[in-house]
């Protein structure tokens, strides 16, 4: 069987004999080029498991090469070399489709953990394919088969052959560790340690600790030494959860982790490298976060190299069929799972869902404390905002996903987390408005005002009534010109 054929492009002599050795002495076969015309002649007749390339050549920016392989070498993963310090043109390449980065001085033991990386994922890609052509499939994670959820699965099949950190995005109960486990399974680190830690929940005198590890003695208590999360993972994925609540000082310690790939445990003088891909989670918006300096700048563009957004439960709701009776299963007991009326699941498919499908678990698992001969009916699922119709439901839901869809992207959601149901005339098809946008402002600006009048133009009370926090409403009412009265 030949050896894997690694392709390096660098202008400079020195640093190509010095990965091609050390890529030699791994067994591997090897392809040199000084710039990109050189690359391109190689990668047109030599299929490589990997292209390592620097990012600025004789005659042009390795980001060309690195986009050009990405489009006509699907299944080569491509790899670059930065100058120290450049880390933008790390995120840079990241976003364009490159595998992963190495900073110069370039460091033979980081060298070749990455090419070991890019192999084992060629290995993950052939099996991937040998199953498929066999009829198999992976076992899926993420109930569903709406468009939604198809879009997301193949997401995660592109995420999962790059090295670059993945910001997850979604509200609570979305599924945000799912997918990141989602993404480890289809990985080439899938038989690496995966690692979630909850960083709302570590107390801050602990984090560097927890974190990087200590060395026995390093303060009271420490009476061994001890590794940390990164040690944990080392090799595999580190899960980052509720990243926003991070305070400031660990933001800048684990930046330079991320930045440098080697961590110092408390109480030690050296620093010990570590292979760790970095996936991030928050129901926070990061951006907001930077602009109230509550999180740092560089560390969010670190994190945010690729963001994968989690569809809310609403905007699914052909799945929740498939997910209750998933649910179900699972809380099946020895007489059998229970099963839905239809008039329950046309309940659910009408509401809301703030709290998406872990409020969607609790219904189900407090509805089989009342349902009455395994049969699952209206009464025992007790959804909030019971006094509406199913129709009248559907119609403020409805009417909420078009309007986020021509407003501030982060708007309606959040808008009826505890929805108010006031609903606006209906429009009969003979009198259908000039313009869709328009028309839902006004149907907006008519709620905003209702809620202003009510509460005497108090619009932190507004705003708690339609379940919004006060900047969205304040933000809302200067888009639409509401103005507070003389």
């Amino acid at each position: 069987m030949a050896s894997p054929r690694i392709l390096i492009v660098d202008d400079e002599a020195d640093l190509r004999e010095l990965v091609e050795i050390s890529l030699v002495r791994m067994g591997l076969d090897v392809d040199s080029a000084d710039c990109l015309a050189a690359a391109r002649a190689c990668l047109a007749k030599t299929a490589y498991a990997l292209v390592l390339t620097d990012m600025r050549l004789p005659d042009g920016m390795g980001i060309e090469l690195v986009r050009e392989v990405v489009a006509d070498c699907k299944n080569t993963p491509v790899a670059v070399i930065t100058a120290f310090g450049s880390a933008d043109n790390a995120v840079a390449a990241l976003k364009a489709g490159a595998f992963d980065y190495l900073s110069k001085p370039v460091g033979l033991d980081q060298l070749r953990l990455m090419v070991q990386s890019a192999l084992r994922m060629d290995q993950v890609l052939a099996a991937g394919r040998a199953d498929h052509q066999a009829g198999g499939t992976l076992p899926l994670r993420m109930t569903g088969q709406s468009g939604a959820m198809q879009d997301l699965r193949a997401q995660i099949v592109r995420l999962a052959r790059s090295m670059a950190p993945v910001a997850i995005t979604g509200e609570s109960g979305s599924g945000k560790e799912l997918a990141a486990r989602e993404i480890h399974a289809q990985s080439a680190r899938a038989d690496k340690p995966f690692v979630a830690v909850n960083c709302g929940a570590i107390p801050e005198a602990l984090m560097e600790a927890e974190f990087f590890g200590y060395r026995k003695g390093a303060f009271t208590g420490a009476a061994e030494d001890r590794d940390g999360f990164f040690q944990a993972a080392d090799g595999g994925i580190l899960m980052l959860d509720e990243v926003a609540d991070l305070p400031l000082p660990m933001q800048v310690k684990l930046l330079r982790a991320i930045q440098e790939r080697r961590v110092r445990k408390v109480g030690a003088t050296a620093e010990e490298p570590v292979d760790v891909r970095l996936v991030s989670a928050t129901h926070q918006n990061l951006a907001e976060c930077v602009e109230k300096g509550r999180f740092r700048q560089d560390l969010y563009y670190r994190l945010n190299v690729i963001e994968l957004r989690l569809p809310p439960l609403r905007e699914r709701l052909d799945d929740i069929g498939l997910l209750a009776d998933t649910i179900l299963g699972r809380f099946a007991g020895a007489e059998g799972a229970a099963v839905l009326a239809p008039s329950a699941l046309d309940a659910l498919r009408a509401y809301y869902f703030p709290g998406n499908v872990r409020e969607l678990e609790n219904i189900l698992e407090r509805a089989l404390a009342f349902a009455n001969d395994g049969v699952i009916e209206v009464a025992d699922l007790a959804l909030k905002g019971g006094g509406a119709s199913v129709a009248e439901l559907q119609f403020v839901r409805t009417t909420a996903s078009l309007a986020e869809a021509v407003s501030a992207p982060s708007a309606a959601t959040a808008a009826l987390a505890e929805p108010v149901i006031i609903l606006p005339a209906p429009v009969s098809e003979q009198d259908l408005p000039p313009s869709l946008p328009a028309h839902l402002d006004q149907v907006e600006r008519d709620v905003i005002r209702r809620a202003l009048a009510k509460t005497r133009f108090n619009r932190t009370q507004a705003a708690e009534l339609l379940g919004i926090s006060f900047r969205q409403l304040r933000y809302r009412m200067q888009r639409l010109g509401i103005n507070e009265p003389e």
